[in-house]
């Protein structure tokens, strides 16, 4: 697999990072914070107090930490109340021990995020007392006891958020305790609970006098009449939750007198229920996205009902939101007397009611929200509104259903990128999330919507999430950098990302000491270096020093970001001067390593896959040679084809292929166990893939240049397999199983082995039917070289009887072969072309009669001085099509400029075959193509003159 895609959020448990106070303006630092070219020395203890808090703001808590051990002052200055206000333990495993050693640090905290149901037990252990917030991702295993701790120990707790993550171990019982222990509490966000019932909200409306946010998210029952209580509400979101009574709940709900804003998205409400709701004086808006009865066709026609905002897939939502906007600014001005709202809320007023505000004009003034809207009530509903989008966009996206194309294109880009600019960091990064989630249509095989790619890009996304991955807080990096990973997979995007300079940023986080964000920048540059156009601006940018590092810094634990950096590594390595910095860099050791002893599958896959693409580059630089060199490489390689991954046995396989071109390697695989190993995946392969089967072929093709390995593979049994891999309609399966074939047939005893299996009708139908030339040509070589009559001994060997039934068989088989061999010299035999060469010894004629035959990719083969012997032994046999057989493919083997002609010169004027050439050419019995074959042969030897030519 070249490219890869991400679409639901990996749930990782041992990250941590630290929420930045606005130190950084909007949040976007300049790139130049990231580049190591742009370092100059500094007196830092000369700098002002105020500078170095706000340097201690951009650093998690774990630098901020070991930046504070340097000096006193920067000690004294690194416990900075103002620091330690807002903590994000997200990034790195939050155990007691972390907790305790910031528990000092802590007494002032106000806000905390942390990840996984481990950390939340951990919480109490900071003696944070004063926490007013407290949110926690990934907890799918906090239970009633942990959540209830939680609220006991933090009394004056304002916003408890626990999800997205499916939090089925809480039940109500939790809740009440909640609202028992936290009267102050004004917002509670839960998702997945199993069952919600009404002593719950009862509770949570008599003791939390205060609240005026509830979210109960995904949830399997909710009894949401009881909610009619809780009059204190001002934004409701039943998102996702089931078995809800609508009828009751849309009674209850249109009562409560404070209603603002309610989320009732991806659930089976009845337009009814949702029109009796609109009918409520306070509520101003409805999220309604994706429920079912609007997507069937509601009685509806638009999506501003008597003031309100109703928001589905297929209503003006732009529309919408900018009326909501200017109801806002209508009520500030109210409050506040103000002649600036006033003049803006008449003007917008006027526009939206006279239909003259355009599409564009919609969406400008939804984005411009956050200037219009800047504090009180506008403040607070366009921050909700902000966050049940956010949420229900990425939920949507995660199951992508059917039939919404149209909307995402349409609309539900532009609202994603209107999101990414929010004010709120959670905001922000589930936004990102959701681009990098819409996108993939098929995470198997890494498929991208083009259009809904396209729509991203045209509406400025790649700036926006460049931008955001520019940002000191970590969290919004990962999340930015994971959507232009999996924007990246379009072509398209990927050219637009390269321009605005995004791969010299992914290679700058990709050095991140936060896993999660070097995980998702590997990621970017996995799926850019698929184009050959990046590969060279990747290294130009310290990408693969920095991919190489990642492997030696995280070896264990990481199996995200090392298949990521193993895959952009494999990717990079098939460019051959990337493969010579990948090798300077230290990436065979890495590679190896990783192949020897990590245990992910989807890591030891990419690590092969890259070992293969390192050794494919032979003849061009010693990566080959090297990789077979480092300690234990063959040995694991050869172990990976034993996978129970197919894609790891594939890749092993191939990395074996290549890697039996160098002659020192081939023989270390079959002393590594390798020919056993390669033919038990021959003969189990079958029913895999023709990447495996087109691989195991190729390694035992490769190994099988080695006659003491080709005694072994067909002593080993396997001849079966590859007969049967010969067999498949597969162009690049049959191609290496018939070089494999080929090979095996220079020993009698293969070639034995061969027709007693059934290999001749298999050889036969390649050689006639196959529409490789190559495959038809090896066809043909393995047919002629086991039926040149050195079998013959071999085959007789045994009682008289047998010895005459084999006699017969054979000789039949000898026919078959020997007029297919001639059927496939046919193919190429020209009359008139042939027929002006034999009239003429003019070279022009030959040279045209070399174009006429010439199969290119035999010019890529190299034989062994035995195989140039049996050739030219062959010109010299009794069968006319055998000696034009041979002169076929000695003229394949010499044409000048191949690859290995000069090679092949070489052995051909040790042989001293230069003498036999001529007599075929002059010989009166022969065919006239093997004449002409014969002439070319003696013309190309002129080409490379002996003392020219290497034995080697």
């Amino acid at each position: 697999m070249s490219r890869r895609v991400r679409r639901k959020t990996i749930l990782n448990q041992d990250k941590e990072k630290v929420l930045v106070h606005n130190s950084c303006g909007n949040g976007v630092c300049e790139e130049a914070c990231h580049s190591e070219g742009n370092l100059v020395d500094a007196d830092w203890t000369s700098l002002p107090d105020d500078t170095v808090v706000q340097i201690f703001s951009c650093l998690n808590y774990r630098d901020r930490a070991s930046l504070s051990s340097t000096c006193k002052t920067f000690r004294s200055l690194g416990s900075s109340p103002y620091l330690w206000t807002s903590l994000d333990l997200r990034a790195h495993k939050c155990d007691i021990r972390t907790a305790a050693s910031l528990a000092s640090r802590c007494r002032n905290l106000k806000k905390l995020r942390f990840r996984g149901s481990d950390s939340a037990n951990t919480v109490m252990f900071l003696h944070a007392r004063d926490l007013r917030e407290i949110s926690g991702d990934c907890c799918r295993d906090i239970t009633d006891a942990t959540l209830s701790v939680m609220a006991a120990r933090h009394e004056a707790l304002e916003s408890l958020q626990i999800g997205p993550d499916f939090c089925d171990r809480i039940t109500s019982d939790a809740i009440q305790k909640v609202s028992m222990c936290c009267p102050k509490l004004k917002r509670l966000r839960l998702s997945g609970v199993r069952d919600i019932d009404g002593e719950a909200i009862l509770s949570l409306a008599r003791n939390c006098k205060q609240l005026v946010e509830i979210g109960f998210m995904d949830c399997l029952r909710v009894d949401a009449p009881a909610l009619e209580d809780a009059v204190s509400i001002k934004f409701l979101s039943l998102s996702g939750s089931k078995h809800i009574n609508w009828s009751l709940s849309s009674q209850a709900l249109s009562k409560l007198p404070n209603l603002v804003g309610l989320d009732v998205s991806r659930t089976d409400v009845p337009t009814s229920a949702i029109f009796r709701l609109l009918s409520s004086e306070s509520l101003k808006i409805v999220n309604a996205l994706h429920c079912l009865a609007f997507e069937e066709g509601g009685n509806y026609a638009s999506s501003d009902v008597k003031s309100n905002v109703l928001l589905t897939p297929f209503t003006d939502m732009f529309k919408g939101l900018s009326s909501l906007i200017c109801g806002l600014v209508q009520q500030e001005r109210v409050l506040e007397n103000d002649s600036k709202l006033f003049w803006l809320s008449s003007l917008i007023s006027g526009l939206v009611q006279q239909e003259r505000i355009t599409k564009i004009d919609k969406k400008l003034l939804w984005n411009q929200r956050n200037q219009i809207a800047v504090d009180g009530t506008s403040r607070s509903v366009i921050d909700w509104v902000e966050w049940v989008l956010s949420h229900s966009l990425l939920r949507i996206a995660e199951n992508n259903p059917p039939g919404l194309d149209g909307f995402w294109v349409g609309q539900g880009a532009t609202l994603l990128l209107s999101l990414v600019q929010s004010l709120q960091e959670d905001v922000q990064e589930r936004a990102a999330t959701g681009l990098a989630t819409f996108v993939v249509i098929d995470d198997e095989n890494a498929t991208v919507h083009p259009g809904r790619a396209e729509a991203v890009m045209s509406g400025g996304g790649i700036r926006l999430l460049l931008n955001l991955a520019r940002s000191c807080r970590e969290g919004v990096q990962s999340e930015a950098a994971k959507a232009i990973a999996n924007l990246s997979v379009n072509a398209d995007v990927a050219k637009a990302v390269a321009v605005e300079g995004g791969i010299s940023l992914l290679a700058a986080l990709a050095k991140s000491p936060n896993r999660l964000v070097a995980e998702e920048a590997a990621g970017g540059l996995w799926n850019l270096s698929v184009g050959e156009e990046h590969k060279a601006a990747i290294a130009e940018a310290g990408g693969v020093q920095a991919l190489v590092d990642l492997i030696f810094k995280w070896p264990s634990g990481g199996d995200g970001v090392l298949e990521r950096a193993a895959g952009a590594l494999a990717n990079l390595a098939a460019d051959d001067k990337c493969s010579m910095e990948v090798a300077v860099a230290g990436g065979v050791h890495a590679l190896v390593m990783l192949a020897r002893s990590c245990k992910s599958e989807g890591v030891q896959e990419q690590a092969a896959r890259a070992l293969a693409n390192l050794a494919a580059h032979g003849d061009s630089n010693g990566n080959n040679a090297a990789v077979g060199q480092e300690a234990g490489a063959l040995e694991a390689l050869v172990q990976l084809t034993c996978s129970n991954h197919e894609g790891v046995r594939q890749e092993a396989a191939g990395a074996l292929w290549n890697l039996s071109f160098d002659d020192r390697n081939r023989e270390a695989i079959a002393a590594s166990g390798g020919v056993e190993a390669l033919v038990a995946l021959a003969q189990t392969c079958s029913n895999g893939s023709q990447g495996l089967q087109e691989r195991a072929a190729g390694a035992l093709w490769g190994l099988s240049v080695s006659e003491a390995n080709s005694i072994a593979i067909g002593q080993e049994g396997g001849v079966p397999p590859l007969i049967a891999l010969a067999r498949s309609d597969a162009e690049d399966v049959h191609e290496t199983a018939a070089g494999a074939l080929w090979n095996l047939a220079f020993n009698p005893g293969n070639a034995l082995r061969i027709v007693e299996e059934g290999g001749v009708p298999a050889l036969v139908h390649l050689c006639c039917s196959s529409v490789s030339k190559m495959a038809r040509f090896m066809a043909a070589l393995a047919l002629a070289y086991m039926f040149d009559g050195r079998m013959d001994e071999v085959a007789l060997i045994g009682s008289s009887a047998e010895g005459g039934s084999k006699a017969g068989s054979l000789d039949g088989a000898r026919k078959i072969a020997l007029k297919h061999i001639e059927a496939f010299i046919q193919a190429f035999y020209d009359p008139p072309l042939f027929s002006a060469a034999a009239a003429s010894s003019a070279s022009t004629s030959l040279a045209q009669v070399v174009e006429a035959v010439r199969i290119q990719e035999a010019g890529h083969l190299r034989c062994s001085g035995a195989e140039i012997g049996r050739f030219v032994s062959m010109l010299r046999n009794a069968s006319p099509t055998l000696r034009a057989c041979a002169a076929f493919a000695l003229l394949q083997f010499t044409i000048p400029g191949s690859r290995h002609a000069m090679h092949h010169a070489g052995l051909l004027h040790k042989a001293s075959a230069s003498r036999i050439l001529r007599s075929a050419a002059a010989s009166a019995t022969a065919p006239v193509e093997a004449k002409i074959f014969a002439r070319i042969v003696l013309r190309n030897l002129e080409h490379h003159p002996i003392d020219s030519c290497s034995l080697t």
